[in-house]
């Protein structure tokens, strides 16, 4: 689907990827709008891309049939929006949990549910998701992060298959570790050992060739971790073994802090 001339909008416009791929569907000739919880910071995103802004906690339920209203026509979806959600489980409220699912996970399948039938009555449209390798495979301290990355990649697929004969395309697009973005940005905490990353730019580049190519689901990173990921779907036991069951390296342990100390 060509991207030129579409109103597209983009959630999570103000992180580090979400920047990249504002910057890039714009590029594109999107009529683009992006979305966020601070005005502030999607005015001063929106104004010099020419792009419009819509503020939106999409933790809110009311903020997210609101956000579908205002966009309503759109005819591309990028669902970029999530929480980092990692730590462990049993530091997490009931509140912070519904939290982490209802951005990570329900939002995505409401505004979906409120965009995709005028797509389908038109017979065109995309909705493309940017979900995790952390869909595929488990980690320490990320069992709610996993969730909802996991739940978003059986949505994705199944979602494909129901609205491909209207001629609505559906593409998840799973990044690895990526570098100036998310919590290893945000504490400068080092990659596990061993990991390479992958930049913004990269991934902003795979969701626009996901929607201009239809394809129903792009993983970046390196081959090691892509390989990984494929034997734990099939062998998760096996998986989890070769990769330790000790104490989490220097990495995790700073990264579940920084999480600990931003609820």
């Amino acid at each position: 689907m060509k991207i030129a001339g579409e109103t597209v909008l983009l959630t999570g416009a103000t992180g580090g990827i979400g920047r990249a791929l504002a910057a890039r569907l714009a590029g594109a000739g999107a009529d683009l709008i992006v979305t966020g919880r601070d005005g502030d910071a999607l005015r001063a995103l929106a104004e010099p891309l020419g792009a419009r802004w819509v503020a939106a906690d999409l933790a809110d339920p009311y903020d997210v049939e609101h956000l579908a209203e205002a966009c309503a026509g759109a005819g591309i979806l990028v669902a970029n929006a999530a929480l980092p959600a990692s730590g462990d489980l049993l530091e997490y409220t009931p509140e912070q949990i519904d939290r982490a699912l209802a951005v990570n996970l329900r939002s995505t399948v409401v505004l979906a549910r409120l965009l995709a039938p005028a797509m389908a009555g038109a017979g065109r449209g995309h909705l493309a998701f940017v979900g995790s390798m952390s869909g595929k495979a488990a980690t320490p301290y990320s069992s709610l992060y996993t969730a909802s990355k996991s739940g978003l990649r059986g949505f994705a697929h199944a979602l494909r298959l129901d609205l491909g004969p209207a001629g609505v395309g559906v593409s998840l697009i799973q990044p690895g570790f990526v570098s100036e973005a998310g919590m290893f940005a945000r504490t400068g905490a080092p990659l596990p050992r061993g990991a390479r990353a992958v930049t913004p730019d990269q991934v902003a580049s795979a969701v626009l060739r996901a929607v201009e190519h239809n394809r129903g689901e792009i993983n970046i990173a390196p081959l090691g971790l892509r390989l990984r990921c494929a034997l734990s779907v099939q062998f998760p036991t096996v998986a989890a073994r070769l990769q330790g069951r000790g104490a989490p390296d220097d990495s995790g342990r700073r990264i579940v802090d920084a999480q600990r100390a931003s609820r």
